[in-house]
């Protein structure tokens, strides 16, 4: 008997006949459904590519492996059971983290990586959480328990991620993460540094700040301009403040709006009296100024207004 077979472009209206044996049709439903199953499944698996960066969003995918590794070592994982991290992207630390004797989150804005994520990490999926890191009220999921932030961080909202996680250091004992080398730096400078800034004070009054090591553009894709740096804040042990903090963020902030100028000039805002402008304090500009001399800055402003 001679068989034949009907053309690929028949399938969907013959999907039942497609073997012809003479003049009989023959069913072969059932090794359709077979052959549509596997090739269903092979375009699941082909799917699996990379998710494209999106310029938009800062993205800049870390693709080393050792350096995700070494990242997801610096935390300490002290004092905290969670672990949040920020623009996973397709979980280059994630699995790192996930190794962890934590629980790990991860918040992620971009739609396509979380679908990225939640395919290829499933026991992660529950903790995805598709939002706004910079929007999103973080104690609907942590409520008041303390979480370590970790990630490398989108270049262009980066300083705001450090803000954010200032605004909320009664709950974050331990940050860890990538920036561009040059705002790494600055956040952990000292006093007479001429990067040494608004970041340098704010940060270091709360925590202690670590540079710990520089990662070059190669490792990325698509690869940044500028070099990377990953720093380690560690909560400091006494980190209220002996003052009012809101005038504190307030005096620094203005202070180094005009960084070149005596304090004396960058202040003129706070309308003081010339009895505490004749401090000698006031000679100085505000790069010079160390934490502990901001603080007492902020002392003598708060008994002054």
């Amino acid at each position: 008997m001679t068989h034949f077979y009907l053309p690929l472009s028949d399938f969907a209206s013959k999907s039942s006949y497609l073997r012809v044996s003479g003049f009989q049709l023959q069913p072969i439903t059932k090794n359709i459904r077979v052959f549509v199953a596997k090739q269903a499944n092979y375009s699941k698996d082909s799917n699996q590519h990379q998710v494209k960066a999106k310029k938009h969003l800062g993205q800049h995918f870390l693709n080393d492996e050792n350096i995700a590794s070494k990242i997801a070592d610096t935390l300490s994982l002290k004092g905290y059971k969670n672990v949040l991290e920020i623009g996973p992207g397709m979980g280059v630390l994630t699995k790192y983290l996930l190794k962890k004797d934590t629980t790990t989150h991860v918040i992620e804005i971009d739609t396509e990586s979380v679908e990225y994520l939640k395919a290829n990490y499933l026991n992660l999926a529950e903790r995805i959480i598709e939002k706004d890191f910079l929007k999103y009220d973080l104690k609907e999921v942590f409520d008041d328990e303390p979480f370590a932030i970790v990630g490398n961080f989108p270049y262009n909202i980066s300083s705001q991620i450090l803000f954010k996680t200032l605004e909320m250091r009664n709950q974050i004992p331990e940050f860890s993460g990538m920036f561009q080398k040059e705002v790494a730096l600055r956040i952990c400078s000292s006093e007479g540094s001429k990067v040494y800034g608004i970041l340098s004070v704010l940060t270091q009054a709360f925590y202690d700040a670590e540079y710990l090591f520089t990662v070059p553009p190669n490792v990325f894709n698509p690869p940044p301009k500028v070099d990377s740096g990953v720093l380690l804040l560690k909560r400091k042990e006494h980190y209220a403040l002996p003052c009012d903090e809101t005038l504190f963020f307030k005096v620094v902030k203005i202070g180094f709006q005009q960084r070149r100028k005596t304090l004396r000039n960058s202040l003129k805002t706070f309308n003081l009296s010339d009895n505490l402008k004749a401090n000698v304090i006031f000679d100085q500009r505000p790069e010079q100024l160390s934490v502990q001399q901001f603080i007492t800055l902020t002392q003598l402003i708060q008994k002054d207004i």
